[in-house]
């Protein structure tokens, strides 16, 4: 991460009510709004969002692995929902939130603890009136070949 501001944390209910989604994801980006704490444990961060999509990237380590020494899908899954979520919340207007109703990936390349830094990025496919449908890849930062894409269903509360 290059942000020195960046930290980790929960926002306040109140702060959240007053900010659109893309003002509230900017605001991490900045360093203003703390990113959330699953993201510090698992080593990814929000780089980029605009209206409909959001980017994050990540960095594949020793503490992701599973015992055959792979990363675990898990880690690749929870990227996927979060910068798929990402990118429904950007279109959201003040006051409203969504959580997540499925998440499926395909994994179409290993994830090492040398891969080296990985992008992914969600894009909105549709939003309606109460759900949002998105999609994602995750790349090689290096190669730029696909690791792993998904897609998720969000619904808005």
């Amino acid at each position: 991460m290059t942000n020195k501001k960046f930290s980790f944390g929960v926002i306040d209910p109140e702060t959240l009510a007053n900010m659109s989604g893309l003002e509230f994801l900017q605001g991490m980006i900045d360093g203003d709004i703390p990113g959330a704490p699953i993201a510090k444990e698992l080593s990814f961060w929000i780089t980029e969002v605009g209206k409909g999509y959001a980017v994050f990237e990540g960095d594949p380590g020793p503490h992701l692995l599973n015992p055959v020494g792979t990363v675990h899908g898990g880690w690749a899954l929870t990227l996927i929902d979060s910068v798929t979520g990402c990118a429904g919340q950007s279109l959201l207007p003040a006051g409203k939130i969504f959580t997540t109703v499925e998440t499926k990936a395909s994994f179409t390349k290993p994830i090492l603890k040398n891969t080296g830094r990985v992008v992914a990025r969600g894009d909105v496919i549709t939003h309606g009136r109460r759900i949002i449908s998105t999609e994602a890849r995750i790349t090689s930062k290096e190669t730029g070949k696909i690791l792993a894409h998904g897609t998720s269903t969000l619904i808005i509360l």
